[in-house]
């Protein structure tokens, strides 16, 4: 009895460190991701670039579920923001979780319930809608207080603001739709 206890024990440890490895991976690629591409789409506001990490988190949401990816946002959101996007400070990390926070749950809830690409394609548009529309709120509130300008100037630059974030959650949401088939076996095992 107890060596089955100590059996069961050791194959659950060894599923966790599995897990945990895995999310480290995946956050880790986000990273690398941020180092590698990034860039203004709208000339107007050239510090919101486009950047593909969250196809790493979206990935991890669609594998693990949406708990786990806001908790890889929470992870990877940090490390980049003291490595990477260390320009943007505190202000980039708040506004990254809470950008790509919204967009995993949403996606990931939608997807969670029925595991089909027509629940995978509604999730992600959802999500990026939601993302779109707590971000209005989000800079609203946030922006001024971190970069100094009155909220009508925030409220100016509005448009380009929901287009960057309609823009990289769509790009990202495809992206992953793409490729989550061909890595979700490799994640699972």
């Amino acid at each position: 009895m107890s060596q089955e206890i100590t059996k069961s024990a050791n194959k659950r440890n060894s599923y966790a460190t599995m897990q945990l490895v895995k999310l480290a991976m995946l956050s880790a690629i986000s990273v690398v991701l941020v180092y590698f591409i990034h860039f203004p789409i709208f000339p107007v506001v050239p510090f919101l670039e486009y950047d593909p990490a969250d196809i790493s988190i979206l990935i991890g949401t669609f594998a693990f579920g949406p708990v786990v990816g806001v908790i890889l946002t929470i992870v990877t959101s940090v490390i980049q923001g003291v490595t990477v996007s260390a320009g943007s400070g505190l202000y980039g990390i708040l506004m990254h979780i809470i950008a790509t926070s919204t967009l995993a749950a949403v996606a990931g809830s939608f997807y969670r319930k029925n595991k089909t690409k027509k629940q995978a394609v509604v999730g992600l548009v959802l999500g990026m809608l939601a993302m779109g529309v707590v971000m209005i709120g989000a800079n609203l509130i946030i922006t001024p207080l971190f970069m100094g300008v009155p909220r009508a100037v925030v409220w100016t630059l509005m448009p380009f603001i929901v287009g960057f974030n309609l823009v990289k959650a769509g790009i990202n949401g495809a992206i992953t739709f793409f490729v989550y088939k061909r890595i979700a076996a490799f994640l699972r095992k």
